[in-house]
């Protein structure tokens, strides 16, 4: 390797983190950029089924700067770790973590429907949960395959992974008006997010908890999946934008509420260093 390359390579380690989101927002947002641009560029609303087809050019950030960067800072070695936690193994107690996302949008949604008003019935769409398939695998690669680790040590395990939920929040953005079902949000954009953010959060603390408890990259993509392909499946259908942002906002409490007391009972266990 040349002094330049040696070099740069140092640089890039003493701001793994920082190196890293700036990759990850760069690939990602710019990929969402291109899928919308032939829409932009003759000033035409982005429709809905290009919408969502930002969502899979975003899944190159985390992925590829994920990999690209445990290669340079951690070489060969960091490879070969990132490799043995996805094929870590892990005790069957800790599936029953992998069915919290969905029991509890499925109360959330079915006291709603029982206290205000019908049109929050689940729905019942099962194939969706195909679609945390694909954002499961190729966006842990480098959340929790690279950044929390480094993130968690220079901090501790809870900040980290608050700080990271939201960050992980916020790199949704491009396609935050793609998401749900009753899109575009309009007026009420600025209160879904919110309660869009407070949820990812929510998830992003319990598969960082998991992590760090069973060192299993592959059981905090199996939790993603199941966050995100829960929402496709359960999302009612007939909701306002109006309605989505509160019944979100309620999943988001909820869920903070669950972790919450994950966290607290397991205290000095694990998640908090």
């Amino acid at each position: 390797m040349s002094e330049l390359g040696a070099a740069s390579s140092s640089l890039i380690a003493q701001h793994a983190v920082a190196t890293y989101f700036l990759m990850t927002f760069g690939i990602s947002w710019t990929g969402a950029f291109m899928v919308a641009a032939p829409n932009l560029l003759r000033h035409q609303s982005v429709p809905k089924f290009a919408g969502l087809m930002m969502f899979p050019a975003m899944l190159l950030g985390p992925s590829l700067a994920g990999v690209f960067l445990t290669g340079v800072v951690d070489g060969r070695a960091g490879l070969r770790d990132l490799f043995s936690r996805w094929r870590s193994r892990f005790s069957l107690r800790w599936v029953c973590v992998l069915l919290l996302p969905p029991v509890i949008m499925l109360a959330v949604l079915l006291g709603l429907k029982t206290l205000v008003s019908a049109v929050y019935t689940p729905n019942a769409f099962v194939l969706g949960i195909v679609f945390g398939l694909p954002a499961g695998f190729f966006e842990e690669i480098g959340w929790m395959g690279f950044v929390f680790p480094k993130m968690r040590a220079a901090n501790d395990g809870l900040d980290a992974s608050v700080w990271l939920g939201l960050i992980w929040a916020v790199w949704h953005l491009p396609v935050i008006d793609y998401l749900g079902t009753a899109t575009p949000h309009g007026a009420y954009w600025l209160p879904y997010f919110l309660a869009f953010a407070s949820a990812m959060t929510a998830v992003r603390v319990l598969i960082t908890w998991v992590y760090v408890r069973t060192n299993s990259l592959a059981l905090s993509q199996l939790l993603h999946v199941s966050s995100t392909g829960s929402l496709v499946v359960l999302s009612p259908l007939r909701v306002s934008a109006a309605q989505e942002a509160f019944w979100y906002a309620i999943y988001g409490v909820a869920l903070l509420i669950v972790v919450g007391i994950a966290v607290g009972w397991n205290r000095g266990l694990g998640l908090i260093d």
